[in-house]
């Protein structure tokens, strides 16, 4: 049984592109609000500092209407290669979680491979991972899966 405090959530997701484009449709605000969000949310905002130590901001709107920002801090960008960046909820409790997102290039495109790490809870885990799916969706959708 591992530390309760450090459940990790890996994923991939093979997306039709090259990983300049993937990057970029990654890391632009105006990319991100045409593809970022779960099943059934709506984007409503989106702001990106891409720079080390530059914050980002995520505006999810649920199905009831509320609003959750997804906020953190680039740690680390390799362009197009590699996104280290801090993740929490506001509102929410102030959370460390870590998300690192490799644009890797396969003969088809980009294999996008997401490590969300320093999750606090399996449930939690799964309900990132129910996210990401659809975010992963979205990117694959507008990049033409």
């Amino acid at each position: 049984m591992s530390d309760h405090r450090d459940v990790t959530l890996v994923l991939r997701r093979l997306v039709r592109a090259s990983p300049a484009r993937v990057f970029e449709a990654w890391t632009r605000p105006d990319e991100l609000a045409r593809w970022w969000g779960p099943s059934g949310v709506e984007c409503v905002g989106a702001e990106v500092d891409l720079r080390v130590g530059g914050g980002y901001r995520l505006g999810n709107k649920l199905p009831d209407g509320q609003v959750l920002w997804i906020v953190g801090t680039f740690e680390l960008i390799e362009a197009p290669h590699k996104l280290v960046y801090s993740w929490r909820l506001e509102p929410g409790p102030d959370t460390r979680e870590r998300v690192t997102v490799q644009f890797e290039p396969r003969a088809e495109g980009t294999e996008v491979v997401v490590v969300h790490e320093r999750i606090a809870s399996a449930p939690l885990r799964d309900q990132h991972e129910q996210g990401w799916h659809g975010c992963l969706d979205g990117l694959a959708r507008l990049l033409g899966e």
